[in-house]
């Protein structure tokens, strides 16, 4: 027989339409055939040749099946109907005055579906307007509201339509051809965004996400070439971008790249941009989206949408997310009490960082800023003219003792930055004042000159109590390879209140300190901790866990569900490369050291809290590793950023940390989910070790960048 045409296939499909059949069961009838006929979801998913997100969305009444897989799935489902009727549940009349039990049945309501079939007019005029109207009473499905259909959507080409995948598991009909209709129809009928982070913020604008499909329909190379890629963005004369300059829209400084901004200059108080995404431009990063980028459409729109309700739309890499996040809750300006005439303005925001770049001293400079343009080219500056807070990279020999142990055992602290950034007391919106001899005072942030070479870990003050330990078997906690400094140099506030903690006493030579200050990233850290402490639940590690039951549940927690995992490093990339992001250095262009780079250009390059926070984090580290120490004798063999490598009689963390009714050594690591707290990193043996500093040839190379695989691995500096 000869097999139908599509356009005679549409026009049965239009006929069945206007015969008001035939029906589907409900969503929740649905369910109870398959389950009656014994078959899973997946098993559905894999005859219908679709995802098992698919399936569930057509049981949940988020979205209805469409050809092609709509009328064998009626089919089946009128099958299993014949094998397998729905009971006639028996229902008595209670006696009068007697109560009906709770969830006795009800009848059924006639469902409304999420988003109803959609059939091509037999009037080609009218195909817009029809297109519209479904798209329309899919979002009120979803629910009211100018965000009612979610932050964003993957768009997509089925059956040769453009659909767009949503949270939720929604799906909605996308009339539009070409991309200034695309942008129009986000901004008019879309219902994409989600609400601002603060009251004195804006609201997310919407985020479109175009796959391979949608970006060969709207005449979109699907990779960019070698040339464009070096220049991260398509070339200027490409006739899409014509296309939107003459629909009179406009791209941001960056261009048509992998995170494009379309938009026209706000109308009023109304902001009319929409964000794309473009992950086949290599938008989502593999170091924190891991593999996204190859994900199915429904798929993707439910790791972007759980990402963008835990944390913030994203508008760009999770470096310029963490940072755009960062702003988003402390806003530069807010609006001023009415005036006379009752009119409000906006002024500056106390707490954040303000409207106007700052320039650094020249001790905060990195290499090549132009407040250091009078120094000679080639000039290095040393520890005594730059400050180098940095993340731990330090490694000693095994001893006799350490060998005499049968394993060592990597214990890894969960979001350190975003721990130490909590609390952490940095500059705002006034430019640091320089003094000379000052002080020292803990409570003002900045930078100070100051000589530490004195402070000897072999006697230290521990919970007001001075100790002897062995000083040699620990790092410095005033350089990044821990090493003891040898004179004076430039350190964090933070930093220098340690040596005081320690027990010894200080005399800065000179210092630029920030006396306006507070705690800027303290909402930030709140955020993206509800955000980890969230995606660790849904992967099965709740808070509250005993030490051994959190151990427990970490191990393959991460299979558990693939989808809240990359959620979940996205999470720590934001928290990793935001706070790299306040020291972002010149790249490429044509810049030359000595002349201003874009990033300079905004309030938030600000090297100062950079350093404030990784001090901080250094810090931690070598405080709960003296007080480890001091109570047990145990000395870390390996430290990198917030990994630490220990020798112990057992594979577990438990075997290198004490714990006594459920508790631990004050002020040392303790074994739980929440951050600050450690994790397992890894297990190996002294044996182990030392074959692989045999065959690198590295005395002294760092365990801890190793012990999680057994392998050498690249450096992690935890910038």
């Amino acid at each position: 027989m000869k097999k139908d045409s599509k356009e005679e296939a549409l026009f049965r499909a239009v006929e069945e339409l206007l015969a008001g059949g035939p029906e589907f069961p409900e969503p929740a009838e649905r369910a109870r055939l398959r389950e009656a006929a014994g078959v899973t979801q997946a098993a559905l998913a894999r005859a219908l040749d679709t995802s098992p997100q698919t399936v569930k969305n057509w049981e949940a009444g988020r979205s209805e099946p469409r050809p092609p897989r709509r009328g064998p799935y009626l089919a089946l489902l009128e099958g299993w109907a014949k094998k397998y009727p729905a009971p006639s549940p028996r229902r008595e009349k209670p006696a009068a005055g007697t109560p009906v039990p709770e969830g006795t049945p009800a009848p059924a309501a006639p469902s409304a579906s999420p988003r109803p079939s959609s059939a091509r007019p037999t009037s080609a005029p009218k195909r817009p307007a029809a297109r519209k109207t479904a798209a329309r009473s899919v979002a009120a499905a979803a629910g009211e509201g100018p965000f009612a259909n979610g932050p964003l959507a993957v768009l997509t080409i089925e059956n040769d339509e453009l659909v767009g995948y949503g949270a939720g598991g929604l799906v909605l009909d996308v009339p539009a051809a070409t991309l200034p209709a695309l942008v129009e129809w986000t901004l008019t009928e879309g219902r994409l965004g989600a609400p601002k982070l603060d009251g004195s913020g804006r609201d997310a604008d919407p985020l479109l996400v175009l796959t391979p499909s949608a970006l060969e329909r709207f005449g979109l190379p699907v990779e960019l070439s070698e040339d464009e890629q070096d220049s991260g963005r398509l070339a200027a004369g490409h006739p899409v971008i014509k296309g939107l300059e003459k629909a009179q829209w406009q791209l941001t400084q960056r261009g048509f790249g992998p995170w494009a901004r379309i938009y026209r200059p706000a109308q009023g108080s109304r902001r009319l941009c929409v964000q794309l995404c473009i992950p086949s431009w290599q938008a989502l990063d593999a170091r924190s989206w891991k593999n996204a980028a190859d994900l199915a459409p429904g798929d993707l729109a439910r790791v972007m949408s759980l990402y963008a309700s835990r944390v913030m739309t994203p508008r760009g890499s999770t470096a310029v997310t963490g940072l755009e996040l960062m702003t988003a809750l402390r806003p530069p300006t807010r609006a001023s009490a009415p005036d006379a005439e009752g009119r409000r303005h906006s002024v500056h925001n106390p707490g954040s960082l303000g409207t106007e770049p700052m320039d650094p001293p020249p001790c905060e400079a990195i290499n090549g800023h132009p407040v250091l343009a009078h120094l000679p080219r080639f000039h290095q500056r040393g520890p005594e003219e730059r400050i180098f807070e940095e993340a731990y990279d330090w490694a000693r020999p095994l001893t006799a003792e350490d060998r005499k142990h049968t394993h060592l055992v990597g214990i890894d602290v969960n979001m350190a930055f975003a721990a130490a950034a909590n609390g952490a007391v940095v500059g705002l919106a006034s430019p640091p004042v320089h003094t000379v001899n000052p002080a020292f005072d803990p409570k003002i942030p900045g930078s100070w000159l100051v000589d530490l070479s004195h402070v000897d870990l072999d006697r230290v003050m521990v919970g007001k109590k001075w100790v002897d330990l062995c000083g040699d078997l620990l790092p410095s906690p005033f350089t990044q390879y821990g090493e003891r400094p040898e004179g004076p140099a430039w350190y964090a506030t933070t930093t220098v209140a340690y040596a005081v903690e320690l027990g010894y006493q200080v005399q800065p030579l000179e210092a630029w300190l920030r006396p306006d200050s507070g705690r800027y990233l303290d909402a930030w850290y709140q955020r993206l901790r509800d955000a980890y402490m969230a995606t660790m639940a849904d992967l099965g590690v709740p808070d509250g866990l005993s030490p051994q039951e959190f151990l427990a549940a970490m191990d393959g927690y991460k299979q558990r569900d693939p989808d809240a995992a990359i959620v979940l490093d996205a999470i720590k990339g934001t928290v990793k490369f935001g706070l790299g992001k306040l020291q972002q250095k010149a790249a490429g262009g044509g810049w030359m050291p000595g002349q201003p780079w874009s990033a300079l250009s905004r309030p938030t390059w600000r090297p100062d809290i950079r350093a404030a926070v990784i001090s901080r984090a250094r810090i931690g580290m070598h405080r709960k590793m003296v007080a480890l120490a001091a109570a047990t004798g145990r000395y870390p063999v390996s430290v990198l950023s917030d990994c630490a490598v220990y020798a112990a009689n057992g594979p577990s963390p438990l075997d290198v940390l004490p714990y006594t009714d459920g508790k631990t050594i004050p002020g040392s690591f303790r074994i739980g989910v929440s951050p600050g707290m450690v994790k397992h990193e890894g297990t190996q043996t002294p044996q182990w070790a030392e074959s692989l500093r045999e065959h690198t040839n590295n005395p002294l190379l760092n365990l801890a960048r190793n012990i999680k695989t057994g392998t050498t691995a690249g450096l992690d500096t935890g910038e």
